[in-house]
């Protein structure tokens, strides 16, 4: 089936039966990137200019529907979706209930997280990838392909999913579960532990996968979501120990240099800068200023 409206109101309707054996009330927090939605491969389905990316812009949405059915039908009832691929305008946001928020666009001072507070008991991740490090996963790369070749908290090799993990933490809210593809998800359990995971493809190769159909996908993200809130309780932050170090290595040296104009910037090596914060609030705002600022912005 194809999540839909209706299909989400019908699923809310079983969630009165349910009120004995379930916690209710609890306030989930999405977060939706689309490198690691099923089917996905390459720019074609990717961005604006790709022929699949309209196509695609709808298996993101219903995924993110997907998502949204199991973790009412396991007692959530408050629920925001950060829309955090590209330029963060990809959800089809008159698809999405009316109850539920969206973060959408740029920029945001916790990035993929906006939004996120301690009123939340949980965090999802839907359509994640790999790292810029990870030799096996489908469109692997942290925060920007096409400029940072690594990026570390604390001496750890992080991907997105990482990052976000203890940008939640900050708030000691938990991941519960991820969506993506098999590296990803095994990268993403490496570090956060034993988080749902949905498997949605097997990475081929940078560009290549072996896809599940996107009805099937959608069924297994239900599922999963449903499985991590109706187990809440068994999920812990994920709080690094400050002070947070980020390091961080680009393609080229112009920008490490340049930013190692900035007082608070380390220059390690001709590629690679260093910067330490006190909380991860003020890491996700200087990975904001380094990868959106441009002399050049209007207005």
């Amino acid at each position: 089936m194809r999540y839909s409206l209706l299909s989400l109101l019908l699923s809310s309707l079983l969630l009165p039966a349910q009120q004995d054996t379930q916690d209710q009330g609890r306030k989930i927090y999405i977060s939706a990137d689309m490198e690691g939605v099923a089917g996905a491969v390459t720019g074609e389905q990717l961005g604006p200019g790709g022929f699949e990316y309209q196509r695609f812009r709808e298996f993101f949405t219903d995924e993110v529907l997907a998502a949204i059915a199991g973790a009412r039908r396991a007692g959530a009832t408050e629920i925001l979706v950060s829309d955090s691929h590209g330029n963060g305008q990809n959800l089809l946001i008159e698809r999405l209930p009316d109850d539920v928020r969206v973060i959408r666009s740029w920029p945001r001072p916790l990035m993929m997280m906006q939004g996120i507070d301690a009123s939340f008991d949980g965090a999802i991740f839907i359509g994640y990838h790999a790292s810029t490090t990870n030799m096996r996963g489908v469109r692997a790369h942290t925060m920007s392909s096409a400029n940072l070749t690594a990026v570390r908290l604390n001496g750890v090799e992080m991907n997105e999913a990482g990052i976000n993990a203890a940008i939640a933490g900050h708030f000691r809210v938990p991941v519960i579960m991820v969506s993506g593809d098999d590296a990803a998800v095994a990268e993403t359990r490496s570090l956060l532990g034993d988080v749902e995971g949905a498997i949605v493809k097997n990475a081929i190769s940078f560009h290549s996968t072996d896809t599940l159909t996107p009805i099937a996908t959608q069924r297994m993200i239900d599922t999963k979501v449903e499985a991590a809130v109706q187990r809440i309780a068994e999920f812990k932050p994920y709080e690094p120990e400050p002070p947070f170090t980020l390091e961080v290595s680009l393609k080229n040296y112009r920008p490490a240099e340049l930013l190692a104009y900035l007082p608070m910037v380390e220059r390690v090596d001709a590629h690679t800068i260093r910067y330490v914060g006190k909380d991860m609030l003020e890491i996700a705002k200087f990975l904001e200023f380094m990868l959106k600022y441009r002399i050049d912005l209007q207005p």
